[in-house]
This record gives structure tokens, C-alpha cells and sequence, in this order.
């Protein structure tokens, strides 16, 4: 991992873990999560608030005054709204997404759940992607949560990673495994 990559995952994890132990103690874990889904669709639907959260440009009272109305606006739980002006005088708001994820991540945790990430050739039908979580649940013991998205270039098949695992049942997998061992061959 790159040095900036792992600094900006640290200053991620300590905030993230601050915003968690707060909303648990006051019982505010279903207000956080609707925090952090308001703060994803805005970071995935709005150039000017990434420009605003990584770009130098903007001093520190700018960055402040902006996500604190923008917080207002989103109707963001107080210790939310209150960390991001905080990491705005600090410079930091440029980890929001991975401070995001992190959350994703131990609030998933707390409750014995798991994220898989699926790509299919195809988009999957209820009926399949029920019985993919059934199957994963199976494996991991967990409840798992299916992150699906489209690659029609693996042409049949899927590649399903959770956690450190990846399984990969593509065609296009297996196209340039018999692929490499003609090379082999001749």
C-alpha cells in the first residue's frame, strides 16, 4: 500500500471509529447509517461537494462554512455534521469516502454481516441473487449483503470477492486459463 493511501485509511479508521463509539453510546446507530448513505449518494452524485472535499483550492473557513451548510441542508445527526467541520478546520476532509467506508465496515461487522462484491456477465435475478447470499451465508456464516454490478466482457459466469476470497467462475477465466496452458503446450 502507498504511504498516502495508508495515511489517509488511518485518519479514516480513528475518525470513523470516534463517530461509531458516539452514536452507540447514544443509540443512534440507524441515524448514522442514514448518515452515511446521504453522504454516499452525495459524494457519487455531485462533482462540486468531491471537488470541495479534495480540492486544495478552497481555504479552511471555506471548506467549513460549506459543509456545515451542507449538513444542515442534508439533515446530517449532529456528530456527524460536527465531525466533518472538524476535519474541515484540519485539512482532512479529503478521507471522506474512505472514512465512509469504514463505517460500512464496522457498523457490518457489529451486526454479523458481510459485503460481496459480485460482477456477473449479466445482471442477476432476484431468485439468483437470493440464492447466492443463501449459499455465501452457508460458507461464511454470516448475513451477507450482495454489491452487484455488470461486466459483459467475462461473457458467462461470475467473480464473487468477499472479504480476502474471490471466487471466479467466469468464462472469460476460464477462456485464458485453457488459454495458457495451449501456450504451454506448444
Amino acid at each position: 500500500m502507498s504511504e498516502p493511501a495508508s495515511i489517509s485509511t488511518g485518519i479514516a479508521a480513528r475518525y470513523a471509529t470516534a463517530i461509531y463509539e458516539i452514536a452507540k453510546e447514544e443509540k443512534a446507530l440507524a441515524a448514522l447509517e442514514d448518515d452515511i448513505n446521504t453522504l454516499q449518494s452525495a459524494l457519487s452524485d455531485s462533482e462540486d461537494f468531491r471537488a470541495l472535499i479534495s480540492s486544495p483550492v478552497y481555504t479552511r473557513e471555506e471548506q467549513e462554512k460549506a459543509i456545515s451548510a451542507l449538513s444542515q441542508k442534508m439533515g446530517l445527526t449532529g456528530t456527524m455534521a460536527n465531525t466533518l467541520a472538524l476535519m474541515a478546520q484540519k485539512r482532512r476532509l479529503f478521507v471522506v469516502p474512505n472514512l465512509l467506508a469504514t463505517l460500512r465496515d464496522i457498523i457490518a461487522e457489529e451486526k454479523g454481516e458481510v459485503t460481496a462484491d459480485v460482477v456477473s456477465a449479466k445482471a442477476l435475478t432476484k431468485e439468483q441473487a437470493d440464492s447466492l447470499a443463501k449459499t455465501l451465508k452457508a460458507s461464511t456464516g454470516k448475513t451477507v449483503t450482495l454489491n452487484a454490478t455488470v461486466d459483459e466482457s467475462l461473457i458467462g459466469g461470475l467473480v464473487v470477492k468477499v472479504g480476502s476470497r474471490m471466487i471466479d467462475t467466469s468464462i472469460r477465466s476460464k477462456l485464458n486459463s485453457l488459454q495458457n496452458a495451449m501456450k504451454e503446450v506448444g
